[in-house]
C-alpha cells in the first residue's frame, strides 16, 4: 500500500483535494450552494500555487456544462461540481457527452430540486441523471468522495463515459470527518494513469467530425453502443475496487451491508443516512431482532443482481427514498429495488417511505420508527415520513394592513410628460414621497447596511400605480419569504435566475388579455422584475431575449458585485482584482482577473427605450429616473434600472459607511450616473465638472475585498483597472454630445 496521511476535512474539501492530486487539466463551473465549496478550496489552491488548473467561471450552469464538453473533445482532463436546479439546468448537455463518450467527472452534492426554493439536502436531483448515459457513484462518507473520485476519472477514461460521483449536500458535502489521503501525488497519478485519446481532435491530418446528424439503423446503434460501454462499466469497476484495495486497503464494492446476512428486516437507505441507519440495527439487534442495512455505492449502472443476493434471506425490506418519483408509489431507488426483486425472483414483502425532503434531519429513533413500521403488516406499501398535519382555517383571515390599490398609492406626487420624445419628471422629491404607502413590509432578514431594502424602498417610492414584483432568487428573494411568512404587501412572484425576465414577460401578457377580456379590472400596473447576487450573469439571455421582445415591464438591478447568497463567489460584475471565495488572493493570482460587465450598455444596445444607473448617494436622481423607467415600463417596453447596492458583509466595510462608499464610487466613476432614453445617452451626474473625481483606487482602498489592491505589487492592475474605467467614461462623454451615438 501506498503511504497515506490523515486530513480532517469535509467531503467538499476532500473533493478538491482528489481533484488537485489527480492533476486535472480544466474546471467549468458556476457556483451554486452546496456544491460550491469545491471550486472555492480549488481556486484557494490556485492561488498558493498548489494547482495550475483553469478555472472557468461560467454565467450559468448550462455554460459550464458545455466548457467542460468542449474542453473534454480537445482531449482535456475536465471536472466541474453543481447542485439541485444547476443540474437541472444543464441536464441537455449530459446525454450530449455520454452519446459522443467523452469522458470526464462531475461532483453532485445532492439538494432538493425548486420550487419551492430549498437549498437543503435530499435526492431529488441526482434521480435525474439516472437517463443521461452516465455512471454514478454515490458515496455515504467524505472518505468516500474522495476515494470514489479518484476510481471515477481512471473509470472514465477506461469506457469513455462521462461520471459522476454524488453525495449528500450539507451532510456529506460539509461534514468534517477523518479520512485518509495519499502522501504523495505521484502515486494518485500512477493509479490514474496517463490520458490517451484514441481519435484526437487537434489532429489536423486525421479530422473527425464529432456529434453527426444521425438517422436509423445509425441512432440505435449508438445508442446500443451507449449501452455495451455501460455495461462494460460493471467489470472495469470491479477490477478498480480490487485495485483501489491494493492501493490504499480500503475495500469497495457495488454496494455495503451491515448485518444482513441473516437479517429477516432490511433498510435501504442512501448516502449519509446509512450510518445513522448502522447505530438503529445495533440497537434493534440487542432486542432481538433480525434487522439490517444496505446501502449502494453505484446507482448506474445498478447493481440489481448484487443487491438482490444481500436480500437473500429477507422477509421483508423498506426503501426509504429522499426523493419521490410522483405518481409511482416510490421513489427511484423503491423502484429499482422493486424491479430487481421481480427479475431475480426474489419473493420478498417490498415497502417504501419516502422521508428526509428539504434536508429533514435523520436520526437513530426515525431509522428504529422505519423498522418497526415495515414490520406492522397493518402499514400500506408507499407512504411518507415525518410529515405533519397542516391547519385548516374556520375562516380567511383578514389582511394585515390595508390593500395597496390604486386608490391608496396615486396621490399625484410625480407627474411624468412627455416632451420631443422625451419624458421630463416634475414632483417627486424625497420628503412628498415618503407619502407612498411602503411595499415592502418593516420586517425582513436582510443583514445591517445591506443596500437592497434601501434601493427598493427608493425605486418604488417613485412608483405611484400598483406594483407587480418578481424576484429572481438572491438575498434580496431569501430576506424577505422565509415561509410562512412575507415582507411583500404586493403581489409577488419569484423563479429562478436564469428565467426571470421570460416569466415576468408572461405574466405581464396575460395580465393585459385579462384586462382586454374584462376578467380583471383595467388600469396601469407596473411589473417589475428585481435582480442581483449575480442574476444578470445567468439570467442575461432571458433578460436580453424579453428586452428585444419589448414586453412593457421594469428590470431592476441591486448590484452588489458579487453571488452574496451563496457565500460570495465573483460574478461578471465583481470588479477585477477584488478578492472572493472563487478569485482568491496569493503567489499564484491576485483576485478577479477580468473586468466587471456592463450591464447598462448592453441592454442599451438592446434599443429599449429606457436605461439608467441610480446610486443611493443621489437619491433625487435615483426617483426621477425611476419614475421615468416605470413610466415607460407602463407604455412602451422594457426599462432597466441597475444601482449599485452595498453589501458590509462581502465588501468587507462598515454598514454605517456604506453611503459614502456608493458616492465614492460615483465619484470615481466606476459606477457612473447616467441614462440612455430613446437612444440618447445623457450624463446625470458629472464629478469631473465640480471637482469631485477620485481615482478608483481611493474607492476600492474603503472595501476590504479589494484593500490589497493598494499595496505596490498590485499598481499595474489598478492601472489597468483606471485606464478602462476612464475608456468606458470618455465613451459616455462622446455619446452624451452625439444623440447618433
Amino acid at each position: 500500500m501506498e503511504e497515506q496521511v490523515i486530513e480532517y476535512a469535509s467531503g467538499n474539501e476532500m473533493a478538491a483535494i482528489a481533484v488537485r492530486q489527480i492533476g486535472y487539466d480544466l474546471m467549468g463551473y458556476y457556483p451554486i450552494t452546496p456544491s460550491t465549496q469545491v471550486a472555492e478550496n480549488l481556486d484557494l489552491m490556485r492561488a498558493e500555487g498548489e494547482t495550475d488548473l483553469i478555472m472557468i467561471a461560467a454565467e450559468g450552469e448550462h455554460s459550464a456544462a458545455g466548457i467542460c464538453y468542449g474542453a473534454s473533445v480537445g482531449g482535456g482532463r475536465v471536472f466541474n461540481a453543481t447542485s439541485a436546479n444547476g443540474l437541472l439546468y444543464a441536464m441537455e448537455q449530459f446525454p450530449v457527452q455520454s452519446g459522443t463518450r467523452y469522458p470526464m467527472v462531475m461532483n453532485v452534492a445532492c439538494r432538493t430540486v425548486s420550487g419551492p426554493l430549498s437549498i437543503k439536502g435530499d435526492h431529488s436531483d441526482i434521480m435525474y441523471m439516472l437517463n443521461t448515459g452516465w455512471p454514478i457513484f454515490f458515496a455515504h462518507t467524505a472518505q468516500e468522495v474522495y476515494d470514489f473520485n479518484l476510481i471515477a476519472i481512471r473509470l472514465a477514461e477506461r469506457v469513455r463515459l462521462p461520471v459522476v460521483v454524488a453525495y449528500d449536500g450539507f451532510f456529506t458535502s460539509h461534514q468534517k470527518r477523518k479520512c485518509y489521503r495519499m502522501a504523495d501525488e505521484k502515486a494518485v497519478r500512477d493509479f490514474v494513469g496517463g490520458k490517451k485519446d484514441p481519435y484526437p481532435f487537434f489532429d489536423f491530418e486525421h479530422p473527425i467530425t464529432v456529434g453527426s446528424y444521425m438517422n436509423e439503423p445509425d441512432l440505435i446503434n449508438n445508442k446500443y453502443q451507449l449501452h455495451l460501454a455501460m455495461e462494460m462499466t460493471r467489470q472495469v469497476v470491479y477490477e478498480l475496487f480490487y485495485a483501489y484495495k491494493e492501493l490504499t486497503g480500503r475495500e469497495y464494492k457495488e454496494w455495503e451491508g451491515y448485518r444482513n446476512e441473516d437479517a429477516e428486516t432490511i433498510l435501504i437507505v442512501l448516502g449519509s443516512s446509512y450510518d445513522t441507519a448502522l447505530e438503529a440495527v445495533d440497537r434493534l439487534r440487542q432486542d432481538g431482532k433480525k434487522v439490517g442495512a444496505i446501502t449502494l455505492h453505484m446507482l448506474r449502472p445498478f447493481p440489481a443482481k448484487e443487491v438482490c443476493s444481500a436480500c437473500r434471506n429477507a422477509k421483508r425490506i423498506l426503501v426509504a427514498d429522499r426523493q419521490d418519483s410522483y405518481g409511482a408509489g416510490g421513489g427511484n431507488l423503491t423502484l429499482e429495488i422493486r424491479a430487481a426483486m421481480q427479475k431475480y425472483n426474489n419473493v420478498v414483502k417490498i415497502k417504501s417511505l419516502i422521508y428526509g425532503l428539504g434536508g429533514m434531519d435523520f436520526y437513530v429513533e426515525d431509522a428504529i420508527r422505519m423498522f418497526e413500521w415495515v414490520e406492522d403488516e397493518d402499514t400500506p406499501d408507499f407512504d411518507y415520513y415525518g410529515i405533519t398535519p397542516g391547519k385548516i382555517e374556520e375562516k380567511e383571515g383578514e389582511n394585515f394592513f390595508a390593500p395597496l390599490t390604486a386608490e391608496r398609492t396615486k396621490l399625484g406626487l410625480i407627474t411624468v410628460t412627455k416632451k420631443d420624445g422625451e419624458l421630463t419628471v416634475s414632483g417627486g422629491t424625497l420628503n412628498a414621497t415618503t407619502q407612498i404607502p411602503k411595499r415592502i413590509a418593516p420586517g425582513h432578514g436582510a443583514c445591517p447596511g445591506c443596500g437592497i431594502p434601501v434601493n427598493l424602498n427608493l425605486l418604488l417610492r417613485a412608483i405611484e400605480d400598483p406594483v407587480v414584483l418578481l424576484f429572481q432568487t438572491g438575498c434580496g428573494m431569501i430576506v424577505t419569504t422565509s415561509y410562512p411568512r412575507t415582507s411583500f404587501k404586493v403581489p409577488y412572484l419569484h423563479n429562478l435566475f436564469q428565467n426571470g425576465a421570460a416569466t415576468l414577460s408572461g405574466l405581464a401578457e396575460i395580465c393585459y388579455r385579462k384586462q382586454k377580456k374584462g376578467e380583471i379590472p383595467p388600469g396601469d400596473i407596473v411589473f417589475v422584475m428585481v435582480s442581483g447576487d449575480g442574476g444578470l450573469d445567468i439570467g442575461m439571455g432571458s433578460a436580453i431575449g424579453t428586452a428585444l421582445r419589448g414586453h412593457r415591464l421594469l428590470i431592476f438591478e441591486y448590484d452588489n458585485g458579487g453571488y452574496m447568497n451563496t457565500g460570495y463567489q465573483l460574478s461578471y460584475s465583481t470588479p477585477k482584482g477584488a478578492r472572493s471565495s472563487t478569485s482568491h488572493i496569493g503567489k499564484g493570482q491576485y483576485g478577479k482577473t477580468f473586468y466587471h460587465k456592463d450591464m447598462p450598455q448592453i441592454m442599451a444596445a438592446a434599443n429599449v427605450p429606457y436605461v439608467a444607473t441610480v446610486a443611493e448617494s443621489n437619491p433625487a436622481d435615483f426617483i426621477k429616473k425611476a419614475a421615468k423607467a416605470a413610466d415607460y415600463a407602463k407604455k412602451s417596453g422594457v426599462a432597466y434600472v441597475k444601482a449599485l447596492s452595498a453589501c458590509p458583509l462581502n465588501w468587507n466595510d462598515k454598514p454605517n459607511t456604506e453611503r459614502s462608499v456608493i458616492a465614492a464610487a460615483v465619484d470615481s466613476c466606476f459606477f457612473p450616473l447616467y441614462e440612455v432614453e430613446q437612444g440618447k445617452t445623457k450624463i446625470s451626474y458629472n464629478p469631473e465638472e465640480n471637482g469631485k473625481k477620485i481615482p478608483v483606487l481611493d474607492w476600492l482602498s474603503m472595501m476590504g475585498r479589494t484593500k490589497h489592491l493598494g499595496k505596490e505589487e498590485y499598481a499595474d492592475i489598478v492601472e489597468d483597472l483606471q485606464s478602462e474605467v476612464d475608456r468606458r467614461f470618455m465613451r459616455l462623454k462622446v455619446k452624451s454630445e452625439n444623440p447618433y451615438l
